[in-house]
């Protein structure tokens, strides 16, 4: 029984505790406070209700403040007209779970159907999908930051417990009024219907918050939407990477030339950040058939290829946003494949290969370039890769991993943020090598026409990252 109960704990620990602990305490993969100005964001948790929203939305008006919502599925069915409201008022509306239980409490894969559950009740009201949400109670499990790394997760830098009535709206004012601050994300509840709420708690906070709006206007505070707060705060941010961020750089890229030396990786061309290393080795994947016939097998020989994180690395710091960086990586990759193409046909342990292969989240714009795209199977190697490439794109990069997949979700794409499959028939690679690279870069001037104009549609930063034991 001792050892039942330490094994518990033990599962608790890494499953709840120290994911929560991590993203309160270090911020990682979640957003709870701006860098502005004069911007304060409002958050409104557990709602709607069919009493005290509207009263909300009444004052948010009055006062031109725009508010986040994050709805609880369950309260938002049957009440599709206030969140038609919200978005129609500029608000923006994010998820709460379908229910009020902690993520601690249930498996991924309920967690994952409450939020979808969620999002098409959002959709359905306002014809839009939410890419923004706020687990109960602020906690979150192991699995979220995969499982849910299409969302932005929210928390907030102040709360006042205004979900208990006897706090009072006197109380709750002078609390709040001590976090009339710049970039503070404030934490309140348009609904009290909830486990451990007061049923009529949020008439006082709706005294509090309008003698707040009322003195943070006086002072010339604007309150903005989460967006809108991510948004400035991105911009604000300073180009120099600070001390901590080029350590950590450095120190995983000493960790890439380590690995690059024990799997003997051969450098594509010269320079001192190439675009890409290769190894010849075996596919230990799943069978994959080309569109054009053919395919690779289980033990066929192939040129695995590794995109070069330096390099990615240094892009991102010269890029003024995500979408800069996204296009400038895919030019660096059509002008590295003609050279990879020429290396290859010359080293004689690439005689019999069948395919180049990697696995990335280099996608966008890679069929263009004769890749094939295939989804990774299902298993334990796909779930550590995704983890592994959304952390590699942190640690390289300065975009927020809140500020990944934005605006694909928002049309509609689930997870835009998987890793995926390419590979390329040999043949196809000994194209490049009788082309040329005069031609190539041809090619390569419409293709960043055609990249850039994706750029302005979506958000290539989606797309970026590449796995140290694939491209």
């Amino acid at each position: 029984m001792e050892n039942l109960l330490l094994w518990g704990f033990y599962v608790m620990t890494f499953y709840a505790f120290l994911p929560g602990l991590i993203s309160r305490t270090f911020g990682f993969r979640v957003f709870k406070k701006g860098k502005v100005e004069k911007e304060i964001a409002l958050t409104f948790d557990d709602g709607p209700d069919p009493v005290y929203t509207p009263k909300l939305l009444d004052l948010l008006a009055r006062y031109d403040a725009k508010a986040t919502f994050f709805v609880v599925g369950s309260h938002a069915e049957g009440r599709e007209e206030l969140l038609k409201r919200m978005k129609e008022e500029g608000h923006t509306i994010g998820i709460h779970n379908y229910v009020h239980k902690s993520n601690w409490l249930m498996r991924p894969r309920t967690v994952k159907r409450h939020i979808d559950k969620t999002n098409d009740i959002i959709e359905q009201a306002t014809g839009e999908r939410s890419v923004y949400y706020r687990p109960p109670w602020g906690i979150v499990n192991l699995f979220d930051y995969s499982n849910l790394g299409y969302l932005h997760i929210i928390l907030w830098s102040a709360m006042f417990g205004d979900w208990r009535i006897r706090v009072g709206a006197e109380r709750l004012k002078r609390r709040m009024f001590k976090k009339m601050r710049p970039g503070e994300v404030l934490l309140l509840h348009d609904c009290g219907n909830t486990f451990g709420a007061d049923l009529d708690a949020p008439g006082n906070m709706l005294i509090a918050l309008e003698a707040y709006l009322e003195e943070a206007t006086r002072r010339g505070y604007r309150f903005v939407n989460i967006e809108r707060m991510i948004r400035l705060s991105d911009a604000a941010r300073p180009a120099r990477r600070p001390l901590w961020k080029r350590g950590l750089v450095a120190g995983w890229l000493l960790y890439e030339r380590a690995f690059h030396a024990v799997f003997r990786l051969k450098q594509v061309g010269g320079g001192e950040a190439p675009a890409f290393h290769y190894r010849i080795t075996s596919y230990s994947g799943e069978p994959v058939q080309f569109a054009e016939g053919g395919g690779v097998q289980k033990g066929d020989r192939i040129a695995e290829l590794h995109f070069d994180n330096k390099m990615l690395s240094g892009l991102a710091a010269q890029s003024k946003s995500p979408v800069a960086t996204g296009i400038k990586m895919l030019r660096e990759v059509e002008q590295a494949l003609p050279l990879l193409a020429k290396q290859l046909a010359e080293d004689p342990e690439a005689r019999d290969i069948k395919a180049v292969y990697g696995v990335t989240m280099i996608h966008r714009g890679a069929d263009r370039l004769g890749f094939q795209i295939f989804k990774l199977p299902d298993g334990w190697f796909a779930r550590t890769t995704r983890v592994y490439l959304r952390l590699l794109l942190k640690v390289l990069t300065d975009t927020k991993a809140y500020s990944k997949g934005r605006q694909m979700k928002a049309k509609g794409d689930r997870d835009p943020l998987t890793p995926r499959m390419l590979l390329m028939p040999i043949d196809r690679v000994q194209d490049y090598a009788a082309s040329g690279i005069g031609n190539m870069q041809e090619e390569a001037g419409r293709l960043g026409e055609a990249i850039e104009l994706a750029g302005a549609m979506d958000d290539p930063a989606s797309s970026i990252g590449s796995k140290t034991t694939a491209m």
